[in-house]
């Protein structure tokens, strides 16, 4: 079977969209028919391998309803030793490679590895480089069948963290599959440090251009900012005279910043086809990517244990699930809610056809393709934005990510919080800060969302700054019984203590010397540890005090709608 960039090289571009994005024109009874069918084969590798007879506890099914009833859910602690240990013997299919999440393993008393190891199949990780490609096209189209944003070797800044992360095993099957020109190359990025990767990386895009840019949004922002302060500054260009295309793609982004009489942005640097992305960060800080890079991101839901489970399309909004590399279970609200009430209790779970629209979710899979994980619940919480896309004349159910099932807060039987809800209202102040932590935090009588954060060089009253996320978080409910009845409360249940300057630089530093990987290097953005807290929290600096100017309840809905 021909690559998908051999289809597009060739000019076959009707049969390159059908492989890679023909999954979002299935009508539900031909997604269920793809996810029976391949988990009826997946079954079949199961109870041939000694991992999959003990997590079936022995059973034989025969048929989907039976593998639901008699195959409990599992989560990572299930795995022990065999994934940890890389017993390769013991699995479905023999792996082609190992990759590991940021999670760690030790959450789950396991003290081998600090992390979350997962097998990959040769055939999961085809069909994974398939589904790329697709996103790619994704991220750059504007209707179907539309591939005209695709570049023969597209060039793309290496921002991730390398292999055996799954971000970097991702950036590996990308180069197989896509063969674009990473910048810097593949080999030297994965020998280099993140901040490394990003300074080169960018320094040649000066040169060699940018097209598209898979990582986090985050960097995005971080190096857009970066760069609209450094116009004010005065800049040295004897480096770049040996840069002749470097320098002329610095006077034509100056020309065009000076024209639109504004700091210089990425969008006068460089235009690009497109960006996937993966994260919360992606929701949160959509706008200013758009802002900063002219293109919004392009979000997917992906993880170490599944690949990628649904994905953005071209119009930007809710995701569409992926029908070939996963079993899709959904525990629905009410049944995780008795579960974290009593643990002992096995909640039910419903399929993608049988979800309803505007309710939450936890989400449990099966891997397909001889992969180890069997009915694993995923603790990631997402709701069902739709049961189909009219826009786009999709008919699958669509979802938004919400947050990690451990990371929703219950303050006061009023809010249900997760990161993505408390990053949206610290974003919608539209105060500057460097970075923030939070958790619940339980005394004399209340419970109260507690919000730690670095402010950009000025200093706001502690108070104002906890009122005005407050009004942010309950314009979500503006007009309901709850939205009401929060309004009524005094005091407030949020309290936001002030960090000092340099607090997060000082505290990656610290775990950088300590020897931790990218991924450990911040502290959580929910529930940090009295540890993190007291690293984070060492000696308060207090700048000039300035006024809040925060969004109106229409554009936190709009936003919200979007």
């Amino acid at each position: 079977m021909a690559k998908p960039i051999e289809l597009f090289r060739q000019g076959r571009h009707k049969e390159l969209w059908q492989m890679c994005c023909g999954f979002i024109d299935l009508n539900m009874e031909q997604f269920m028919d793809i996810q029976k069918r391949l988990l009826l084969e997946q079954i079949e590798l199961l109870k041939n391998c000694r991992l999959g007879t003990r997590l079936m506890h022995g059973a034989m099914p025969e048929t989907i309803e039976e593998f639901r009833e008699q195959v409990p859910l599992t989560t990572y602690k299930d795995y022990y030793p065999e994934l940890p240990e890389y017993r390769e013997d013991t699995l479905p299919a023999k792996p082609v490679l190992w990759q590991h999440s940021t999670g760690r393993s030790s959450d789950y008393g396991y003290k081998l590895t600090p992390y979350k190891w997962v097998p990959v199949s040769a055939r999961f990780c085809k069909e994974l480089g398939v589904l790329m490609f697709g996103v790619g096209i994704f991220t750059s189209c504007n209707k179907r069948e539309d591939v005209s944003g695709l570049k023969y070797c597209p060039r793309v800044v290496y921002t991730v963290a390398p292999r055996p992360n799954t971000s970097g095993v991702l950036t590996y099957i990308m180069k197989e599959e896509i063969e674009p020109e990473f910048l810097p190359p593949l080999e030297e990025a994965e020998k280099l440090t993140f901040e490394e990767r990003i300074e080169i990386g960018f320094k040649q895009a000066l040169s060699r251009g940018l097209d598209f840019f898979f990582g986090l949004p985050i960097v995005l922002v971080a190096v857009g900012e970066k760069l609209s302060q450094q116009q004010s500054q005065k800049r040295d260009i004897k480096p770049l005279l040996s840069r002749p295309k470097a320098l002329l793609r610095l006077v034509k982004g100056v020309t065009k910043s000076r024209l639109a009489r504004r700091p210089m942005l990425p969008k006068d640097l460089w235009s690009v086809s497109g960006i996937m992305c993966g994260g919360t960060d992606g929701t949160v800080l959509r706008e200013k990517v758009k802002n900063l890079w002219g293109r919004y991101p392009l979000d997917t839901y992906a993880c170490t244990e599944a690949g990628i489970i649904a994905t953005q399309l071209w119009d930007y909004s809710s995701m569409i699930f992926i029908p070939n590399l996963n079993f899709l279970e959904f525990i629905p609200e009410s049944e995780y809610s008795k579960w974290q009430l009593d643990s002992s209790y096995q909640p039910k779970t419903v399929l993608l056809d049988e979800v309803k629209e505007n309710e939450n979710y936890e989400v449990v899979i099966t891997n397909f393709h001889g992969g180890a994980m069997v009915r694993y619940r995923m603790a990631d919480i997402i709701k069902i934005s739709a049961l189909k896309n009219d826009k786009l004349g999709i008919c699958i159910p669509q979802m938004t990510f919400e947050g990690r099932l451990s990371d929703i807060m219950d303050i006061g039987s009023l809010f249900r919080l997760s990161e993505k809800v408390i990053w949206q209202a610290i974003e919608n102040t539209n105060v500057s800060y460097e970075d923030w932590t939070a958790r619940k935090e339980t005394g004399e009588g209340k419970t109260l969302l507690h919000i730690y954060i670095e402010l950009k060089n000025k200093y706001i009253n502690e108070r104002d700054l906890a009122s005005a996320i407050f009004e942010q978080i309950i314009k979500y409910d503006e007009g309901t019984f709850y939205g009401s009845l929060a309004r009524a409360l005094d005091p407030i249940p949020i309290e936001v203590s002030l960090l000092p300057e340099g607090a997060f630089a000082n505290y990656i530093a610290k775990r950088r010397a300590e020897g931790a990987d990218l991924a450990h290097l911040k502290p959580r953005h929910i529930n940090p540890s009295d540890e993190e807290l007291c690293i984070l929290r060492a000696g308060v600096q207090v700048v000039r005090e300035v006024p809040i100017a925060a969004k109106s309840a229409a554009e936190v809905q709009a936003a919200a709608r979007r």
